[in-house]
């Protein structure tokens, strides 16, 4: 039977600096769904990677006196040793907006945009915010500064670029919404989008000039400008997938049918479900099925935890310190999935001692020495046995449906406290003494829920 596809995709950060625990975060949810969907039967495909255009990046770059393209090489390779921490699948796959394949797919997106008669060019002037590659209206700044990131000064750029009709998706976007109650999750984040939408939408620039600001995708038919950022990388949801050219991989996997889901953070709501999804209808293309929206995890003082704050905490210093494991557990059950989330070391090491080394450690160590000097031999059963075991598998699929992986890890803990009791209550290692067979049975049925809770 041929697997049904599945798509989920993160979002590419910039690598203008080492990744931080919100990166973290999201890299690990969507790796534990990709897990869990090819646990049951589907033919996955996970995509990340990173973004590596825009000015940030070429202000980062020239702060280091190399060129654009060897700072992006050096943190992409950093950006692979990350996964690698994070414990995320080794057929994930990773994608480069500095790709040529990528390149080539961003530009016939552009041109088939342009084609159907959605970008133009006009001179403009307006309040741009680099940390978050977007311009800004007076109402959205605090003191004249972006509230995401008040470190930063807001740049004015004045110059002609070329536009993207968004105005033009209103009632697109809304029939949209409508017609996709669940297209983005959590419903709070989907309110704060079609509120968004219902209030009017103005064209965006998708281009800036070579002569000012030269990394960037070159703009086809036109040697003065270079892609916008945010442009250039939201096609590379689909550029990974073979598009334009593999119309056989990219019709499996993105489709009117097939589940597409994309992982983001609140501050990448509106490019994510809006601008992106216009930019879809554009061209013609399916739109994602999909968003799920993360909350920030904050430092102290409630501040998103930013790269350009300089607040952030190295997720990869937590992995050296406490494991992989450590990390992936305090995401999946410590972090609310859709709110914001503070961060401290008391709390990440409070939550490794009671639910990790008190809880599942004592758990394993208990059984595994029980099975080591009393059980008999036996052959685990299969994952597929394992998973159709679950007596509360609805329940999973449920929490799994909804994204919230906390309600899912809360379960898998629960079995790690019905096991603890179980322990309490048959007290196998005191009836080998009286009743050797019914002991090796207690010790079976424990290993095997344990090798469960370990699926």
């Amino acid at each position: 039977m041929d697997k049904k596809p599945f798509y989920i995709t993160t979002t590419l950060p910039y690598v203008n600096a080492p990744l931080h625990l919100g990166h973290a975060v999201e890299f690990i949810r969507a790796d534990i769904i990709a897990r869990w969907k090819k646990l049951e039967g589907n033919d996955v495909f996970f995509n990340t990677g990173t973004d590596e255009h825009g000015i940030k990046i070429y202000q980062a770059a020239e702060k280091t006196g190399k060129s654009p393209k060897d700072f992006v090489d050096e943190y992409a390779g950093d950006f692979k040793k990350a996964l690698i921490a994070f414990g995320i699948s080794e057929d994930a796959h990773i994608v480069r907006t500095t790709d040529a394949h990528h390149e080539k797919a961003a530009q016939e997106f552009w041109k088939i945009c342009k084609k159907n008669g959605y970008i133009y060019k006009k001179a403009y002037k307006v309040k741009y915010c680099v940390g978050c590659e977007l311009e800004k209206t007076d109402s959205e700044l605090v003191d004249g500064k972006c509230p995401i990131h008040p470190n930063l000064e807001i740049e004015i750029i004045d110059e002609e670029n070329y536009f993207f009709k968004f105005s033009e998706f209103q009632k697109p976007l809304l029939t949209f919404y409508k017609e996709n109650k669940d297209f983005v999750i959590p419903d709070f984040r989907f309110n704060e989008i079609k509120a968004f939408v219902e209030r009017g939408l103005e064209d965006f620039s998708i281009s800036r000039l070579k002569s000012k600001m030269s990394w960037g995708v070159p703009v086809p038919d036109d040697a003065d400008h270079v892609m916008y950022v945010w442009f250039d990388a939201l096609v590379s949801y689909i550029s990974v997938l073979g598009w334009p050219e593999d119309k056989k991989m990219f019709e499996k996997f993105w489709n009117k049918k097939t589940p597409s889901v994309q992982y983001c953070g609140k501050d990448n709501l509106r490019q994510q479900s809006a601008m992106w999804q216009a930019m879809l209808m554009a061209a013609g293309l399916p739109n994602t099925h999909t968003i799920v929206v993360n909350g920030f995890v904050t430092a102290e003082g409630g501040l998103k935890m930013s790269k350009s704050l300089g607040n952030s905490v190295n997720p990869i210093d937590l992995v050296n310190e406490c494991g992989t494991d450590a990390l992936r557990y305090f995401v999946a059950r410590e972090i609310s999935p859709f709110e914001d989330s503070p961060f401290t070391m008391e709390r990440f090491k409070e939550a490794y001692n009671s639910g990790l080394a008190n809880g599942l450690g004592n758990l394993v160590s208990r059984s595994m020495k029980m099975q080591t000097l009393y059980g008999n031999s036996f052959p685990l059963i299969s994952k597929d046995e394992a998973r159709n075991k679950l007596h509360d598998k609805d329940i999973y699929h449920g929490d799994f449906d909804r994204y919230d992986l906390k309600a899912v890890t809360d379960h898998i803990w629960n079995r790690v406290q019905w096991l603890d009791e179980f322990i309490q209550k048959t007290e196998p290692y005191k009836k080998i003494k009286t009743n050797e067979t019914q002991a090796k049975k207690d010790i079976k049925e424990l290993i095997e829920k344990l090798w469960i809770i370990a699926i």
